[in-house]
């Protein structure tokens, strides 16, 4: 079945919420202060003791001053201040963890309370108790003072935001790093502070009575109680949903995604769009009209069973294995050579469990577009790496086309990208990247010999990529087993469903659905990520009414989680009468039987 052109109409969701069912309020500015005063105060004998435990990134000076001049009449104590250990303590704690590399670290598997000194913690539980004046303990790991508190208040920060505010120069928790590379930032991030504040955050969620919206600022910031919080993690995985996506330029960006989707025309690029990364990206609740932003990784925490299904949750825990971004060429350039590490090498090199195996999905594509994929057959290993060498240190270019295959791309190709494979995208072409989630594991070996945007040569990992490059994967076997992969598994009155990848070694299955008339789905147990990659706008059902009717729009990803089940998509409104293309992924070997 051919697909049809798409549509130019700038009706791509930037800003998609989720509502929230029932009777809730939402507070603003000092008036949340009040109300949390009020809760800690209602029914209750003793002095008040209010506990904000924020998320790392918060900026906790400003909270602190914004909670004094709404409650004047309380005490309030900056308990990283007051209990913290030295920096220099937490990163000799760490320093295996951060690694001297500018880029990978290991995983942490540290608990916030080492980053405490005990006593401390314990002398700020008696100075409380000692005292008649209402008191709020504020920071992250504010919870641990060993104290019955009034109100417990979640502070929390999407991770996307704090890059931003990182890359602006604000340093890692408690750390005088403002300056250094953003890079090493986001390292400490990934593998040491948010994996300790996600699993410290986890054990808040049933018992928290506040949770605050810090990502547009702690001045006006937007308070909604724990149940519309809890109530809004159930609404998420109890029908289709979207991620809010994040727009960034890159020195390869191209021009396709500012026409599509309405971005700024003043920018110079936008090289991503992560469209469906929920460690990453926010989800909007709307609490009675007033959209409060969160993490989108709350939902996962929340209800990894209902969200990814017993059978994803039992083999991923409660992360979201599925990875939809965009990678935008047109009129940009070619990505960086790149491979990514072998199960067995990021699980003893990098502490993750499982691998980065990924996929490109034309969206669009000019008529000389190609996909680098694969070495060319009877190179010589130890040829390719010294001339890669010798180009990472300023020699002559790398000659890519003496080594690497470069497959015509053209739209609606799909080409598979087990790990351990070479491979890039090359100029003028719009990817949809379907991929595992750990999306930072790219061992470069040779960018074109550009620098990054902010002047510094992008990093070159070639010990890494030499460590993992499958030297097998040649011509013949690259066409063979992940170019053109596309077989027809079923078809019904105006629709037509074919497998489109992903190669054996990986886990992902991808289906996609041509169809002009309405096609039944069903999870079967597992989660499905979906984009509409052909056609104006089409409708998701539930054939129960189990859920609203949820309209998509052209290149949009959205979530179908696991305790879903039954739904179908059909054309909607301009596309009533027309072909529309989804593609659709879910983890293999999930599917209840």
């Amino acid at each position: 079945m051919v697909s049809t052109s798409r549509s130019h109409s700038h009706h791509y969701d930037k800003q998609p919420t989720v509502v929230v069912p029932g009777i809730h309020e939402a507070w603003q500015g000092s008036a949340a202060w009040t109300e949390v005063a009020r809760h800690a105060s209602e029914g209750r004998d003793e002095v008040p003791i209010i506990v904000v435990d924020a998320y790392p990134g918060v900026d906790i000076p400003a909270l602190e001053a914004s909670v004094r001049a709404a409650l004047p009449g309380y005490n309030v104590i900056n308990v990283e201040d007051a209990a913290a250990k030295p920096i220099a303590e937490i990163d000799a704690l760490i320093r295996r963890n951060l690694t001297d590399d500018r880029v990978f670290g290991v995983l942490s598997h540290h608990n916030l309370i080492e980053f405490y000194d005990t006593e401390r913690l314990a002398s700020v539980a008696d100075g409380v108790l000692d005292g008649a004046t209402p008191t709020v303990l504020i920071g992250w790991g504010a919870c641990l003072v060993p104290i019955r508190r009034s109100t417990l208040v979640l502070a929390d920060l999407a991770r996307w935001e704090i890059q931003q505010r990182q890359r602006r120069g604000m340093p890692s928790w408690r750390s005088d790093n403002g300056q250094e590379d953003a890079l090493r930032k986001f390292k400490r991030g990934f593998f040491v502070e948010w994996r300790i504040a996600d699993r410290h955050k986890r054990t808040l969620f049933d018992s928290v009575d506040f949770v605050l919206d810090t990502n547009a600022s702690v001045e006006n910031a937007k308070l909604i109680t724990g149940d519309a919080f809890r109530a809004g993690m159930s609404a998420a995985v109890a029908a289709p949903f979207r991620v809010v996506p994040f727009f960034d330029p890159g020195v390869w960006g191209g021009q396709w995604m500012k026409d599509e989707f309405g971005l700024d025309p003043s920018a110079e690029n936008y090289a991503w769009c992560f469209d469906c990364v929920p460690e990453e990206n926010s989800i909007l609740l709307d609490v009675a009209g007033t959209i409060v932003e969160l993490p989108s990784i709350d939902v996962v925490l929340t209800h990894p069973n209902e969200l990814l299904g017993e059978r994803t949750h039992s083999r991923f825990g409660a992360e979201f294995p599925i990875r939809f971004d965009f990678l935008d060429t047109m009129q940009g350039g070619n990505l960086s050579l790149q491979v990514h590490p072998l199960t067995d090498y990021i699980q003893n090199s990098f502490g993750m469990h499982y691998t980065q195996d990924e996929s490109y999905y034309l969206l669009d594509a000019t008529d000389d577009a190609v996909v680098y994929l694969g070495l060319k057959t009877g190179i010589e290993p130890d040829d390719m790496l010294a001339s890669l060498k010798t180009a990472s240190k300023g020699g002559v270019d790398f000659p890519v086309d003496t080594y690497v295959n470069a497959f015509p791309a053209k739209k609606h190709d799909h080409f598979a990208i087990p790990a351990g494979t070479v491979h890039c995208s090359g100029a003028d072409s719009m990817v949809l990247e379907i991929s595992a989630t750990p999306y930072i594991f790219t061992f470069k070996m040779w960018d074109w010999g550009r620098v990054g945007l902010d002047g510094v040569p992008r990093p070159i990992h070639l010990d890494h990529a030499a460590k993992n490059i499958q030297w097998d994967r040649d011509t013949e076997w690259t066409a063979d087993n992940l170019v053109g992969q596309v077989e027809q598994i079923a078809s019904g009155p105006g629709w037509t469903e074919e497998r489109t990848g992903l190669h054996h070694l990986e886990f992902i299955e991808v289906r996609r659905h041509w169809f002009s008339e309405k096609v039944e789905h069903h999870t079967q147990g597992t989660v499905n990520v979906l984009n509409l990659v052909e056609g104006a706008e089409a409708v998701v059902e539930s054939p129960t009414g189990a859920f609203e009717p949820y309209v998509v729009h052209y290149a949009e990803t959205f979530i179908v989680p696991a305790a879903v089940g039954r739904y179908t998509i059909a054309p909607h409104g301009r596309s009533i009468g027309s072909t529309l293309g989804t593609v659709k992924a879910y983890v293999r070997g999930t599917h209840l039987s």
